[in-house]
Protein backbone atom coordinates (compact mmCIF):
# COMPACT_ATOMS: atom_id res chain seq x y z
CA UNK A 1 0.00 0.00 0.00
CA UNK A 2 1.19 3.24 -0.02
CA UNK A 3 3.47 5.02 2.40
CA UNK A 4 4.50 1.56 3.61
CA UNK A 5 8.67 1.84 2.58
CA UNK A 6 8.60 0.96 -1.22
CA UNK A 7 11.43 4.03 -1.80
CA UNK A 8 13.78 2.62 1.13
CA UNK A 9 13.67 -1.22 0.55
CA UNK A 10 14.07 -0.36 -3.30
CA UNK A 11 16.98 1.85 -1.99
CA UNK A 12 18.90 -1.25 0.60
CA UNK A 13 18.12 -3.28 -2.60
CA UNK A 14 19.89 -0.99 -5.04
CA UNK A 15 22.75 -0.70 -2.01
CA UNK A 16 23.11 -4.52 -2.27
CA UNK A 17 23.30 -4.80 -6.06
CA UNK A 18 26.07 -2.22 -5.85
CA UNK A 19 27.83 -3.94 -3.45
CA UNK A 20 27.59 -7.10 -5.50
CA UNK A 21 28.62 -5.35 -8.79
CA UNK A 22 30.47 -1.53 -7.86
CA UNK A 23 30.38 -0.72 -11.92
CA UNK A 24 26.87 -1.52 -12.58
CA UNK A 25 25.01 1.71 -12.90
CA UNK A 26 21.24 1.56 -12.51
CA UNK A 27 17.89 3.90 -13.57
CA UNK A 28 14.81 4.84 -11.55
CA UNK A 29 12.20 6.25 -13.54
CA UNK A 30 9.57 8.12 -11.60
CA UNK A 31 7.02 11.18 -12.22
CA UNK A 32 9.04 14.51 -12.51
CA UNK A 33 7.34 15.61 -9.53
CA UNK A 34 9.55 13.02 -7.38
CA UNK A 35 12.64 12.95 -8.95
CA UNK A 36 14.10 15.51 -6.35
CA UNK A 37 12.57 13.52 -3.45
CA UNK A 38 14.15 10.29 -4.66
CA UNK A 39 17.22 12.30 -4.74
CA UNK A 40 16.98 13.49 -1.15
CA UNK A 41 16.13 9.80 -0.11
CA UNK A 42 18.99 8.20 -1.85
CA UNK A 43 21.37 10.92 0.24
CA UNK A 44 19.77 10.55 3.42
CA UNK A 45 19.91 6.71 3.62
CA UNK A 46 22.33 5.81 0.95
CA UNK A 47 24.94 8.67 1.10
CA UNK A 48 27.94 6.43 0.00
CA UNK A 49 26.01 6.04 -3.62
CA UNK A 50 27.14 8.35 -6.59
CA UNK A 51 23.63 9.99 -8.07
CA UNK A 52 23.28 11.58 -10.77
CA UNK A 53 19.64 13.47 -12.14
CA UNK A 54 19.06 13.40 -15.83
CA UNK A 55 16.30 15.78 -16.42
CA UNK A 56 15.31 19.38 -17.54
CA UNK A 57 16.04 21.22 -20.87
CA UNK A 58 19.88 21.44 -20.25
CA UNK A 59 20.41 17.74 -19.79
CA UNK A 60 23.53 16.13 -21.67
CA UNK A 61 22.98 12.85 -23.50
CA UNK A 62 26.61 12.51 -24.24
CA UNK A 63 27.63 12.93 -20.44
CA UNK A 64 24.83 10.56 -19.53
CA UNK A 65 26.32 7.56 -21.96
CA UNK A 66 29.75 8.14 -20.37
CA UNK A 67 28.33 8.01 -16.63
CA UNK A 68 30.28 7.36 -13.46
CA UNK A 69 27.15 7.88 -11.77
CA UNK A 70 25.52 4.70 -9.87
CA UNK A 71 22.14 5.61 -9.79
CA UNK A 72 20.42 7.74 -12.84
CA UNK A 73 17.00 9.27 -11.79
CA UNK A 74 15.02 10.40 -14.52
CA UNK A 75 11.38 10.82 -15.35
CA UNK A 76 9.10 9.52 -17.72
CA UNK A 77 8.60 12.41 -20.21
CA UNK A 78 12.57 12.48 -20.44
CA UNK A 79 12.72 8.48 -21.42
CA UNK A 80 10.29 8.80 -23.79
CA UNK A 81 11.59 12.02 -25.61
CA UNK A 82 15.48 10.50 -24.89
CA UNK A 83 14.77 6.77 -25.70
CA UNK A 84 16.63 6.25 -29.07
CA UNK A 85 19.79 7.15 -27.06
CA UNK A 86 19.19 5.22 -23.52
CA UNK A 87 18.44 1.98 -25.29
CA UNK A 88 21.89 1.37 -26.57
CA UNK A 89 23.28 2.09 -23.05
CA UNK A 90 22.94 -1.22 -20.76
CA UNK A 91 21.81 -0.62 -17.17
CA UNK A 92 21.27 -3.14 -14.28
CA UNK A 93 18.28 -2.39 -12.50
CA UNK A 94 15.59 -0.60 -14.16
CA UNK A 95 13.12 0.80 -11.43
CA UNK A 96 10.00 2.08 -12.89
CA UNK A 97 8.00 4.23 -9.05
CA UNK A 98 4.38 5.05 -9.75
CA UNK A 99 4.60 2.36 -12.63
CA UNK A 100 0.97 2.71 -13.22
CA UNK A 101 2.02 5.82 -15.53
CA UNK A 102 2.85 2.57 -17.81
CA UNK A 103 -0.69 1.50 -17.92
CA UNK A 104 -1.72 1.61 -21.04
CA UNK A 105 0.31 -0.60 -23.54
CA UNK A 106 -0.30 1.28 -26.82
CA UNK A 107 1.18 4.73 -25.25
CA UNK A 108 4.72 5.98 -26.11
CA UNK A 109 5.95 6.04 -22.62
CA UNK A 110 5.09 2.05 -22.27
CA UNK A 111 6.89 1.13 -25.43
CA UNK A 112 9.56 3.62 -24.72
CA UNK A 113 10.38 1.84 -21.04
CA UNK A 114 10.20 -1.89 -22.83
CA UNK A 115 13.07 -1.13 -25.51
CA UNK A 116 15.69 -0.39 -21.80
CA UNK A 117 18.41 -2.79 -21.80
CA UNK A 118 18.81 -4.48 -18.17
CA UNK A 119 19.55 -6.91 -15.89
CA UNK A 120 16.15 -6.57 -13.89
CA UNK A 121 12.96 -4.44 -13.75
CA UNK A 122 11.25 -3.44 -10.73
CA UNK A 123 7.85 -1.55 -11.29
CA UNK A 124 6.55 0.06 -7.27
CA UNK A 125 2.64 1.18 -6.91
CA UNK A 126 0.83 1.81 -4.30
CA UNK A 127 -2.12 2.21 -6.80
CA UNK A 128 -1.16 -0.17 -9.79
CA UNK A 129 -5.15 -1.11 -10.68
CA UNK A 130 -6.83 3.10 -11.14
CA UNK A 131 -9.22 2.28 -13.73
CA UNK A 132 -10.03 -1.60 -14.56
CA UNK A 133 -7.90 -4.55 -14.50
CA UNK A 134 -6.68 -3.95 -17.85
CA UNK A 135 -4.23 -1.35 -16.04
CA UNK A 136 -2.04 -4.37 -14.46
CA UNK A 137 -1.18 -6.07 -18.00
CA UNK A 138 1.19 -3.38 -19.47
CA UNK A 139 3.20 -3.18 -15.49
CA UNK A 140 3.06 -6.96 -15.78
CA UNK A 141 4.31 -6.85 -19.37
CA UNK A 142 6.73 -5.02 -18.73
CA UNK A 143 8.32 -7.08 -15.74
CA UNK A 144 7.49 -10.13 -17.54
CA UNK A 145 7.68 -9.72 -21.35
CA UNK A 146 5.20 -12.12 -23.15
CA UNK A 147 4.24 -14.44 -19.52
CA UNK A 148 0.73 -13.33 -19.42
CA UNK A 149 0.12 -13.57 -23.16
CA UNK A 150 -1.17 -11.09 -25.80
CA UNK A 151 -3.26 -8.00 -24.63
CA UNK A 152 -6.27 -9.88 -26.47
CA UNK A 153 -5.79 -12.42 -24.42
CA UNK A 154 -5.50 -10.89 -20.88
CA UNK A 155 -8.27 -8.82 -21.96
CA UNK A 156 -10.52 -11.58 -22.89
CA UNK A 157 -9.30 -14.09 -19.73
CA UNK A 158 -9.30 -11.80 -17.15
CA UNK A 159 -10.12 -8.29 -17.41
CA UNK A 160 -13.47 -8.68 -18.97
CA UNK A 161 -14.93 -11.34 -16.53
CA UNK A 162 -13.43 -9.38 -13.72
CA UNK A 163 -14.76 -6.02 -15.09
CA UNK A 164 -18.31 -6.38 -16.69
CA UNK A 165 -18.90 -9.73 -14.21
CA UNK A 166 -17.20 -9.48 -11.46
CA UNK A 167 -16.15 -12.94 -11.76
CA UNK A 168 -14.64 -14.67 -8.36
CA UNK A 169 -12.85 -17.50 -10.15
CA UNK A 170 -11.29 -15.32 -12.76
CA UNK A 171 -9.92 -12.94 -9.68
CA UNK A 172 -8.55 -15.67 -7.93
CA UNK A 173 -7.02 -17.00 -10.93
CA UNK A 174 -5.45 -13.33 -11.80
CA UNK A 175 -4.21 -13.61 -7.92
CA UNK A 176 -2.49 -16.73 -8.15
CA UNK A 177 -0.71 -16.03 -11.56
CA UNK A 178 0.82 -12.96 -10.28
CA UNK A 179 1.73 -13.71 -6.52
CA UNK A 180 5.53 -15.12 -7.42
CA UNK A 181 5.58 -11.51 -8.94
CA UNK A 182 4.64 -9.10 -6.39
CA UNK A 183 5.87 -8.19 -3.11
CA UNK A 184 2.92 -6.56 -1.21
CA UNK A 185 2.34 -5.33 2.12
CA UNK A 186 -0.82 -3.93 3.52
CA UNK A 187 -1.57 -1.12 6.16
CA UNK A 188 -3.00 -3.99 7.93
CA UNK A 189 0.02 -5.42 8.71
CA UNK A 190 1.44 -2.60 9.74
CA UNK A 191 -1.17 -1.33 11.32
CA UNK A 192 0.26 -1.30 14.89
CA UNK A 193 3.50 0.88 13.45
CA UNK A 194 1.33 3.59 12.62
CA UNK A 195 -1.12 6.02 14.40
CA UNK A 196 -4.35 6.17 14.07
CA UNK A 197 -5.88 7.63 10.63
CA UNK A 198 -9.59 8.86 11.18
CA UNK A 199 -11.68 9.83 8.29
CA UNK A 200 -14.57 11.76 8.47
CA UNK A 201 -17.31 13.23 6.05
CA UNK A 202 -16.96 17.04 6.48
CA UNK A 203 -21.18 17.51 5.25
CA UNK A 204 -21.11 21.43 3.81
CA UNK A 205 -25.09 22.60 3.19
CA UNK A 206 -25.22 25.18 0.57
CA UNK A 207 -26.59 28.46 1.39
CA UNK A 208 -29.89 29.20 -0.87
CA UNK A 209 -28.29 30.80 -3.68
CA UNK A 210 -26.06 28.44 -4.10
CA UNK A 211 -28.69 25.45 -3.96
CA UNK A 212 -30.75 27.34 -6.03
CA UNK A 213 -28.10 27.47 -9.06
CA UNK A 214 -27.33 23.96 -8.68
CA UNK A 215 -30.77 23.09 -8.82
CA UNK A 216 -31.49 25.14 -11.68
CA UNK A 217 -28.18 23.55 -13.76
CA UNK A 218 -28.75 20.10 -12.66
CA UNK A 219 -32.35 20.45 -13.72
CA UNK A 220 -31.19 21.63 -17.31
CA UNK A 221 -28.41 19.20 -17.98
CA UNK A 222 -30.83 16.30 -16.94
CA UNK A 223 -33.27 17.27 -19.45
CA UNK A 224 -30.73 18.17 -22.07
CA UNK A 225 -28.93 14.61 -21.52
CA UNK A 226 -32.03 12.62 -21.32
CA UNK A 227 -32.96 13.76 -24.74
CA UNK A 228 -29.24 13.29 -25.88
CA UNK A 229 -29.44 9.54 -24.84
CA UNK A 230 -32.83 9.25 -26.23
CA UNK A 231 -31.31 10.42 -30.09
CA UNK A 232 -27.89 8.55 -29.58
CA UNK A 233 -28.12 6.17 -27.35
CA UNK A 234 -26.31 5.70 -23.94
CA UNK A 235 -22.96 4.59 -25.06
CA UNK A 236 -22.92 8.03 -27.48
CA UNK A 237 -23.90 9.81 -24.62
CA UNK A 238 -20.88 9.22 -22.02
CA UNK A 239 -19.00 12.40 -22.90
CA UNK A 240 -22.12 14.26 -22.30
CA UNK A 241 -23.10 12.50 -18.82
CA UNK A 242 -19.26 13.04 -18.29
CA UNK A 243 -19.32 16.45 -18.95
CA UNK A 244 -22.69 17.15 -17.04
CA UNK A 245 -20.91 15.55 -14.00
CA UNK A 246 -17.85 17.71 -14.18
CA UNK A 247 -20.00 20.78 -13.80
CA UNK A 248 -21.79 19.94 -11.02
CA UNK A 249 -18.89 19.19 -9.31
CA UNK A 250 -17.39 22.50 -10.29
CA UNK A 251 -20.77 23.90 -9.12
CA UNK A 252 -20.01 22.07 -5.71
CA UNK A 253 -16.71 23.40 -5.24
CA UNK A 254 -17.85 26.87 -5.92
CA UNK A 255 -20.23 29.12 -8.40
CA UNK A 256 -16.67 31.20 -9.15
CA UNK A 257 -15.65 28.14 -11.24
CA UNK A 258 -18.41 28.55 -14.03
CA UNK A 259 -18.49 30.40 -17.28
CA UNK A 260 -19.90 33.92 -16.19
CA UNK A 261 -23.23 33.81 -17.35
CA UNK A 262 -24.20 31.04 -15.51
CA UNK A 263 -23.27 32.31 -12.65
CA UNK A 264 -26.12 33.90 -10.67
CA UNK A 265 -24.20 33.83 -6.87
CA UNK A 266 -20.33 33.81 -5.75
CA UNK A 267 -20.96 31.91 -2.53
CA UNK A 268 -19.39 29.20 -1.81
CA UNK A 269 -20.26 26.72 1.12
CA UNK A 270 -17.01 24.86 1.02
CA UNK A 271 -14.70 27.76 0.78
CA UNK A 272 -16.19 29.66 3.81
CA UNK A 273 -16.27 26.00 6.03
CA UNK A 274 -12.51 25.40 5.03
CA UNK A 275 -11.36 29.16 6.14
CA UNK A 276 -12.87 29.35 9.06
CA UNK A 277 -11.72 25.71 10.06
CA UNK A 278 -7.68 27.24 8.96
CA UNK A 279 -8.59 30.38 10.72
CA UNK A 280 -9.42 29.62 14.08
CA UNK A 281 -10.06 25.44 14.72
CA UNK A 282 -7.13 24.43 13.09
CA UNK A 283 -4.27 27.39 13.15
CA UNK A 284 -1.71 26.12 15.02
CA UNK A 285 -1.35 22.84 13.25
CA UNK A 286 -0.28 21.96 9.84
CA UNK A 287 -2.81 21.10 6.99
CA UNK A 288 -3.13 19.61 3.81
CA UNK A 289 -5.32 20.80 1.19
CA UNK A 290 -6.37 18.67 -1.86
CA UNK A 291 -8.71 19.51 -4.72
CA UNK A 292 -8.46 18.33 -8.24
CA UNK A 293 -9.08 21.62 -9.73
CA UNK A 294 -6.20 23.86 -9.76
CA UNK A 295 -8.64 26.67 -10.34
CA UNK A 296 -10.24 25.86 -6.93
CA UNK A 297 -6.97 25.91 -5.74
CA UNK A 298 -6.53 29.49 -6.87
CA UNK A 299 -9.70 30.76 -5.35
CA UNK A 300 -8.27 28.68 -2.02
CA UNK A 301 -4.92 31.04 -2.36
CA UNK A 302 -6.86 34.05 -2.75
CA UNK A 303 -9.13 33.51 0.05
CA UNK A 304 -6.17 32.36 2.37
CA UNK A 305 -4.39 35.97 1.66
CA UNK A 306 -7.49 37.78 2.86
CA UNK A 307 -7.83 35.91 5.86
CA UNK A 308 -4.20 36.61 6.65
CA UNK A 309 -3.58 32.51 6.14
CA UNK A 310 0.24 31.88 5.21
CA UNK A 311 0.35 28.75 2.54
CA UNK A 312 2.71 26.70 0.11
CA UNK A 313 0.89 25.95 -3.24
CA UNK A 314 1.92 23.98 -6.05
CA UNK A 315 0.33 22.05 -8.98
CA UNK A 316 1.30 20.41 -12.20
CA UNK A 317 3.04 23.65 -13.54
CA UNK A 318 4.94 24.12 -10.71
CA UNK A 319 9.11 22.91 -11.21
CA UNK A 320 10.01 20.01 -9.24
CA UNK A 321 13.00 21.94 -7.86
CA UNK A 322 10.24 24.65 -6.32
CA UNK A 323 8.47 21.61 -5.04
CA UNK A 324 11.11 20.12 -3.18
CA UNK A 325 12.00 23.53 -2.10
CA UNK A 326 8.68 23.85 -0.44
CA UNK A 327 8.40 20.42 1.11
CA UNK A 328 11.50 20.63 2.79
CA UNK A 329 10.22 24.02 4.14
CA UNK A 330 7.03 23.04 5.43
CA UNK A 331 8.54 19.70 7.28
CA UNK A 332 10.45 21.76 9.45
CA UNK A 333 8.91 22.19 12.95
CA UNK A 334 10.26 26.04 12.75
CA UNK A 335 8.60 26.84 9.80
CA UNK A 336 5.31 28.38 10.81
CA UNK A 337 3.44 28.39 6.98
CA UNK A 338 0.86 25.72 8.08
CA UNK A 339 -1.36 25.17 4.94
CA UNK A 340 -0.36 22.93 1.80
CA UNK A 341 -2.71 23.66 -0.40
CA UNK A 342 -1.81 21.02 -3.51
CA UNK A 343 -3.21 19.74 -6.55
CA UNK A 344 -4.57 16.13 -6.65
CA UNK A 345 -2.53 15.14 -9.52
CA UNK A 346 0.57 16.32 -9.06
CA UNK A 347 0.51 15.78 -5.52
CA UNK A 348 -0.96 12.43 -4.60
CA UNK A 349 2.05 10.13 -4.81
CA UNK A 350 5.70 9.58 -3.45
CA UNK A 351 5.63 12.90 -1.10
CA UNK A 352 6.48 12.69 2.80
CA UNK A 353 4.37 15.57 4.15
CA UNK A 354 4.36 13.76 7.86
CA UNK A 355 4.54 17.39 9.41
CA UNK A 356 0.99 17.25 8.90
CA UNK A 357 -1.65 15.79 10.68
CA UNK A 358 -5.29 17.05 9.38
CA UNK A 359 -5.93 16.59 5.82
CA UNK A 360 -8.62 18.66 3.87
CA UNK A 361 -10.08 16.86 0.52
CA UNK A 362 -12.17 19.92 -1.31
CA UNK A 363 -13.68 17.91 -3.83
CA UNK A 364 -13.38 14.00 -3.22
CA UNK A 365 -14.96 11.66 -6.51
CA UNK A 366 -15.18 8.20 -7.64
CA UNK A 367 -11.55 7.45 -7.59
CA UNK A 368 -11.00 6.62 -3.40
CA UNK A 369 -7.46 4.96 -4.66
CA UNK A 370 -6.00 8.56 -5.20
CA UNK A 371 -8.03 9.93 -2.41
CA UNK A 372 -5.99 7.76 -0.49
CA UNK A 373 -2.75 8.38 -2.04
CA UNK A 374 -3.05 11.74 -1.09
CA UNK A 375 -3.99 11.07 2.55
CA UNK A 376 -1.12 8.87 2.50
CA UNK A 377 1.23 11.81 1.93
CA UNK A 378 1.31 12.18 6.21
CA UNK A 379 -0.54 8.79 7.23
CA UNK A 380 3.33 6.89 6.64
CA UNK A 381 6.01 5.72 8.33
CA UNK A 382 7.64 8.02 10.29
CA UNK A 383 4.39 9.57 11.19
CA UNK A 384 3.83 10.27 15.02
CA UNK A 385 0.49 12.18 15.36
CA UNK A 386 -2.70 11.18 14.68
CA UNK A 387 -4.34 11.65 11.15
CA UNK A 388 -7.61 13.40 10.76
CA UNK A 389 -8.82 13.26 7.01
CA UNK A 390 -11.75 15.48 6.39
CA UNK A 391 -13.77 14.50 2.90
CA UNK A 392 -15.87 17.93 2.21
CA UNK A 393 -19.00 16.33 0.61
CA UNK A 394 -22.12 19.30 -0.50
CA UNK A 395 -25.37 17.61 0.86
CA UNK A 396 -28.31 16.46 -1.50
CA UNK A 397 -26.01 17.03 -4.33
CA UNK A 398 -24.10 14.58 -7.17
CA UNK A 399 -21.30 14.20 -4.39
CA UNK A 400 -23.37 12.25 -1.63
CA UNK A 401 -25.05 10.04 -4.42
CA UNK A 402 -21.48 9.33 -5.72
CA UNK A 403 -20.58 8.02 -2.52
CA UNK A 404 -23.01 5.05 -2.85
CA UNK A 405 -22.65 3.83 -5.94
CA UNK A 406 -18.66 3.53 -4.90
CA UNK A 407 -20.24 1.08 -2.61
CA UNK A 408 -20.90 -1.27 -5.82
CA UNK A 409 -17.39 -1.85 -6.84
CA UNK A 410 -15.41 -1.17 -3.79
CA UNK A 411 -15.00 -5.22 -2.59
CA UNK A 412 -14.11 -6.45 -6.23
CA UNK A 413 -11.46 -3.52 -5.64
CA UNK A 414 -9.84 -4.85 -2.70
CA UNK A 415 -10.22 -8.65 -3.80
CA UNK A 416 -7.77 -7.52 -6.71
CA UNK A 417 -5.27 -5.04 -5.95
CA UNK A 418 -6.57 -1.75 -5.47
CA UNK A 419 -9.38 0.85 -6.16
CA UNK A 420 -11.71 0.64 -9.27
CA UNK A 421 -12.69 3.87 -11.36
CA UNK A 422 -14.17 1.86 -13.83
CA UNK A 423 -17.70 1.58 -13.00
CA UNK A 424 -17.96 5.23 -14.23
CA UNK A 425 -17.72 3.81 -18.01
CA UNK A 426 -20.55 1.26 -16.95
CA UNK A 427 -22.79 3.71 -15.47
CA UNK A 428 -26.50 2.20 -16.51
CA UNK A 429 -29.28 4.54 -17.57
CA UNK A 430 -30.80 3.93 -14.15
CA UNK A 431 -27.76 5.08 -12.35
CA UNK A 432 -27.86 8.28 -14.55
CA UNK A 433 -31.03 9.22 -13.47
CA UNK A 434 -29.92 8.87 -9.85
CA UNK A 435 -27.00 10.84 -10.38
CA UNK A 436 -28.88 13.66 -11.61
CA UNK A 437 -31.94 13.54 -9.20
Amino acid sequence: DMALGKTLQTICFLAHQLHVSPDAVHIIIAPSSLIYNWQSELLKFAPNISTWVYHGIDRDINALQNAKSQIVITSYGTIRSDIDHLSNKQFGVVVLDESHNIKNPAAQITKAVARLQCASRIALSGTPVMNNTFDLYAQLDFLLPGIFGSREFFKREYADPIDRFSDDGKIEGLRKLTAPFILRRTKSQVAKDLPDKTEIVMWCEMGTAQKALYDSIRDNIRSSLFLNIKSEGLNKSKLAVLQGMLKLRQLCNSPMLLPSEDRTCTDAVKTEMLMDELGNNLKDQKVLVFSQFTSMLDLLAEACREKGIDFFHFDGSTPPAKRAEMVEAFQQESNTTNVFLISLKAGNAGLNLTAASYVFLVDPWWNTAVQQQAIDRTHRIGQTKNIFAYKMICKDTIEEKIIQLQQRKKQLAEDLVSEDEGFVKALTEEDIQFLFS
